[in-house]
């Protein structure tokens, strides 16, 4: 396969969970103890200094500065969750097709949806689309609990054996619609989306503590999306718009006109 200049357009599938980047926040949690985190995967010299790159240039450089989550991404080889013959595009700035009409996020998005949850040592996070699992690796890094949910059985087969295979022993995986979230393992401290459904679920709502984060991309691609941050209180919810973006869209019953949330 060719490879791509920077200057080229991926893609179409690609294309399709490009996020628009307009900006960022920066908030604090503190880092993990290592032995809870998982293996890290550094067969070659070059991959680790690949990431180091990748998060100075697309991830600091952009605001990001929880220390959990950029060491997280230095740590957590992105290279074994996309396909073989696109390794060499594992650092690029930009997400990457994995099969199924589906794509890797682009790691600046990853590491600023990873920031918006506010990770801390303890804290149990449910992640609705597993995809690759990137996502629930970079997770699993700076919190306890990673529960993640793909209804694609295929996607989520090849992401549990990497998972695996790199030893993130605190991430349980299950293929299903996560419309529903998982109530048995409920309540959690964050939920994250990493697809678009036109409005929240409004089971993925009430599975969030009090005082907890859910972060999602919302909206149909027709009339935009936006990443957004909802917060429990005591009395309801708190809405914080964040930035522009383009994700593929939630499928299942986020897309079949299920009572969404108000």
């Amino acid at each position: 396969m060719r490879a791509l200049r920077r200057t080229e357009t991926p893609w179409p599938v690609v294309l399709a969970a490009l996020a628009i980047i307009v900006g960022g926040t920066a908030v604090c949690g503190p880092q993990q103890e290592a032995g809870r985190r998982g293996a890290v995967v550094t067969n070659e010299p070059t991959w680790e200094a690949q990431r180091r790159r990748m998060v100075s240039r697309q991830i600091e450089a952009r605001g990001i500065s929880d220390p959990a989550v950029l060491a997280a991404m230095i740590a957590v080889p992105r290279h074994r969750f996309v396909p073989d013959d696109l390794r060499s595009h594992a650092y690029d700035d930009g997400p990457l097709p994995i099969g199924d009409g589906q794509t890797i996020s682009q790691p600046y998005i990853v590491g600023l949806m990873t920031e918006l949850v506010r990770p801390k040592p303890g804290m149990k996070v449910l992640e609705v689309g597993t995809g690759s699992g990137y996502q629930a690796a970079v997770l699993s890094r700076c919190v306890a609990e990673v529960d993640t949910i793909e209804v694609r059985a295929a996607l989520g087969d090849r992401a549990g054996q990497v998972l695996r295979e790199l030893g993130y022993t605190n991430v349980r995986l299950r293929v299903g619609d996560g419309y529903d979230g998982w109530p048995e393992r409920a309540p959690f401290d964050a939920v994250i989306i990493t697809a678009a459904p036109p409005r929240i679920p409004r089971p993925l709502l009430d599975q969030l503590k009090v005082g907890g984060r859910l972060v999602a991309p919302v909206g149909d691609r027709s009339w935009g999306q936006e990443l957004v941050v909802m917060t429990r209180t005591e009395t309801g919810f708190t809405r914080h718009r964040v930035i522009p973006v383009q994700f593929v869209p939630m499928i299942g019953k986020a897309s079949e006109g299920a009572a969404p949330a108000p």
